[in-house]
């Protein structure tokens, strides 16, 4: 298949490409080389699919781009959580007026197969059991309860601490920034473009993605990222609250994986969401220690704090993408971090927003 990668130059979008190539499949590359994510050129890594610098809202190039385009890989957004809405109008017109624009095109050229890069942050909260009322979703965490060291979230009912379960796809969507507010909005707009023009729709859920070539020493980097940019200084990692805090790590490798089966699988239905996920939860102080330990650096550091608008636990259910696209994760968390632990660190990338400018 000859298909359009767009972020071709990003973390996950290069593994994408490469495993792409690897199987045979023709990649056409674009990557706006956005400061938030890059440097003030595009890795070595990218070079070898000849990325095109554009902009996925630019509708001319697009429509160069996709002629004989058979499908397309939507990696392309501005990444982070978007706390500060001096952000939020570059982050919906990258992610939102940039995936109208792109499925536009798509219409315009007659491409009916899309995948699309989404998130977990589309759930806010993970799913919680009260022992009493079922299913619920939880009170609001409050800056009073993190100070005091109380950070599981509470029934809104009896106020009991509440059981964290598997949060599966027809879970309460609830995004909590404004990232995640246009990662919804992106999977909207991909619905109903497939369901005006017969196209096919996979929206993949990444939970909490790892691995080489992930962007370091900015806002936008993952935890991950930042505990190894510390271990990396000399510094111990700093862990929020205490540490306790539950998420599904995946290797960028599995999620590439994901990628080429979403490519190559039909969706049952129109638009189908799945998890990306590992299936394997650690907490964030697992992550920390496994770092510190694989790369001989200090012990991380239980800081406490944290930000009411922070989501205590989200692991996925992985039996969807396992049933519909025939994903489950191969790579063990220890042999994935001790692979990120060893690869080599990108060059910090340039952020220029208007909540990060001076600051």
């Amino acid at each position: 298949m000859r298909i359009l990668v767009t972020g071709a130059a990003g973390f996950i979008g290069s593994h994408v490409a490469d495993l792409l190539v690897g199987h045979g499949h023709e990649v056409v590359a674009v990557d706006a080389l956005l400061p938030e994510a890059h440097g003030p050129t595009a890795p070595d890594w990218a070079h070898r699919h000849r990325p095109v610098v554009g902009d996925v809202r630019d509708l001319d190039l697009l429509a160069r781009l996709l002629r004989g385009v058979d499908a397309v890989c939507h990696q392309a957004a501005m990444v982070g959580h978007g706390l500060d809405p001096a952000d939020a109008p570059r982050y919906a017109g990258h992610n939102d007026l940039g995936t109208a624009t792109l499925l536009a095109a798509m219409h315009g050229a007659g491409v009916r197969r899309l995948v699309l890069a989404s998130s977990m942050v589309v759930y806010g909260e993970g799913r919680y059991h009260c022992p009493e009322h079922g299913v619920v979703r939880p009170a609001e965490r409050r800056a009073a309860d993190l100070s005091a060291g109380r950070y599981e979230p509470v029934c809104p009912r009896c106020a009991v601490p509440l059981i964290p379960g598997l949060v599966p796809e027809d879970a309460p969507l609830e995004p909590r920034s404004t990232y995640a507010a246009t990662k919804l909005a992106q999977e909207h707009l991909a619905g109903a473009w497939a369901r005006q023009t017969d196209g096919q729709v996979w929206a993949l859920r990444y939970h909490n993605v790892y691995g080489p070539r992930m962007p370091r020493d900015t806002p936008y980097a993952g935890v991950a990222s930042i505990f190894r940019s510390a271990l990396a200084s000399g510094r111990p990692p700093q862990v929020l609250e205490d540490g306790r805090q539950r998420r599904d790590f995946v290797s960028v490798s599995d999620v590439a994986r994901a990628n080429l089966l979403a490519l190559t699988t039909p969706p049952p239905d129109p638009v189908v969401a799945v998890n990306v996920c590992s299936g394997d939860p650690h907490t964030v102080g697992d992550l920390a220690r496994e770092l510190a330990a694989v790369t001989g650096g200090p012990d991380p550091v239980v800081v406490g704090g944290g930000r009411a608008a922070d989501v205590r636990h989200v692991v996925a259910d992985p039996a969807r993408a396992a049933r519909l696209l025939g994903y489950t994760a191969r790579i063990p968390f220890a042999d994935g971090v001790a692979e990120f632990a060893a690869a080599p660190l990108r060059a910090p990338a340039t952020v220029r927003t208007p909540s990060t400018v001076g600051g």
